[in-house]
């Protein structure tokens, strides 16, 4: 077995870790503990890899770091070097695991072990690691374990102790019984599908149409971390290719909403060159904690989907550019692709009676993806609603024509 790595700023969490380390070597774990403090020495602890090799690992010094101009500047060039590291030293062969450690300074190991593949052991335990912070420097798009410390790590105690022992002991049993994700069995084919709540119809359809051709389904939540992490694992070459049937995480980009996908949403599948089908559903709305809704846009028509996440229709301007976004990053494809358009609602509240109604705006969209959209990538307009059973049947036949017709990936981590 390698060894787990324990990421810490340890000019202020020294001897905590090194407890926590003395804890992991006591349950048979081999640790490796990396220092990515920045202002000070390590104390109550010799680091396995002091914060002065990490630094000079990315061609700079300590004292560049700490001259480098303010604090998040120096933590930034840090974090990158961290993340680095990991990823050299999990490609080697040398780690099987992960541990973040700190305050502020968690959220730089969580970047480090966030490179730690699916199915890797990976904890962060942090005082912020509570309802009342943002989840996603924590967790990215991997299975990573959140611990709340409880209290603030500074000294040991009782309270820190026993959080610290059940981390060991919660590592020690990922590592003895639990597997890191590998490659599919030749004989299974895995399909990889989005979904919300208001496709969840629809991609139950699909799901049903596709085990009927020996296919199995894996569904991915789009709330703005399922499709990346899906587009991740593709890329990876866990499917035979993929039904992007939920792709709204290209709207709350532009206008600050909670699912937002990043630049490179639409994009990876189709480098990777996997065929894939792709529905524009729920791309008509962006998705706000209530409270949250920009005052400028809380005049447009909203949908209550629950009492935590209020849904905001999109502008005509706004589906144009959609419709642009969408053409341009599924134009970059280098396998075969096909779009299909649902003409009769691409949400629950978008029906003849429902507040999202907005034909003319969805002919704005399909406009703006025809006329930005590669020539040789067909769009087939549908009028069915995009959460209709019978549409996702559609669209799982659809799928299944391009499997039987595109040539197999042979590598698709080429196109990472």
């Amino acid at each position: 077995m390698g060894k787990v790595v324990i990421v810490a700023t340890l000019d202020t969490k020294g001897t905590e870790v090194a407890y926590l380390r003395d804890r992991l070597n006591a349950l048979g774990v081999d640790t490796v503990v990396l220092d990515s403090g920045i202002l000070g020495e390590p104390t109550g602890i010799v680091p396995d890899v002091s914060n002065a090799e990490l630094a000079e690992s990315g061609g700079t010094t300590i004292a560049e770091l700490r001259a480098s101009g303010t604090r998040g500047s120096a933590v930034a060039l840090m974090r990158d070097r961290a993340v680095a590291w990991v990823r050299e030293h999990h490609a080697a062969g040398e780690l099987t695991g992960g541990i973040s450690v700190g305050g502020v300074g968690s959220v730089m190991g969580a970047a480090a072990i966030q490179v730690l593949p699916v199915g890797i052991p990976k904890i962060v335990v942090a005082p912020t690691a509570s309802g009342h912070h943002e989840f996603a420097p924590y967790v990215g798009t991997k299975d990573v374990l959140v611990m709340h410390s409880v209290v603030d790590i500074l000294g040991l105690n009782p309270v820190l102790t026993t959080v610290f022992d059940n981390v060991a002991a919660a590592m020690a049993g990922m590592l003895q019984h639990g597997h890191p994700l590998t490659p599919p069995a030749s004989d299974r084919r895995y399909v990889a599908t989005t979904m919300l709540g208001n496709t969840t119809a629809a991609v139950g359809a699909v799901r049903d149409r596709l085990s009927e051709h020996d296919c199995e389904t894996v569904v991915f939540h789009s709330n703005g971390v399922g499709g990346p992490a899906m587009e991740e694992l593709a890329v990876d070459g866990q499917f035979v290719g993929v039904i992007d049937y939920t792709t709204n995480e290209i709207n709350d980009p532009l206008v600050g909403g909670i699912h937002d996908g990043g630049p490179d949403r639409l994009r990876r599948v189709g480098l990777a060159g996997l065929p894939q089908v792709l529905v524009p559903a729920c791309i008509d709305f962006s998705v706000w904690a209530p409270a949250s809704i920009p005052q400028d846009m809380r005049s447009r028509p909203v949908y209550e989907h629950n009492p935590e996440y209020t849904l905001v229709l999109a502008t005509h301007d706004e589906k144009a550019e959609l419709g642009r976004i969408f053409a341009e990053r599924v134009s970059e494809t280098t396998g075969p692709a096909l779009i299909i358009m649902p003409m009769r609602g691409l949400s629950i509240p978008a029906t003849p009676d429902g507040p999202f109604w907005d034909p003319e705006g969805d002919a704005i969209f399909l406009a703006a993806l025809r006329a930005h959209l590669r020539d040789d990538i067909d769009v087939r307009p549908i009028d069915l609603h995009a959460n209709d059973p019978a549409l996702g049947r559609i669209v799982a036949d659809a799928f299944l024509d391009l499997l039987a017709t595109a040539p197999i990936a042979t590598s698709p981590k080429e196109y990472a």
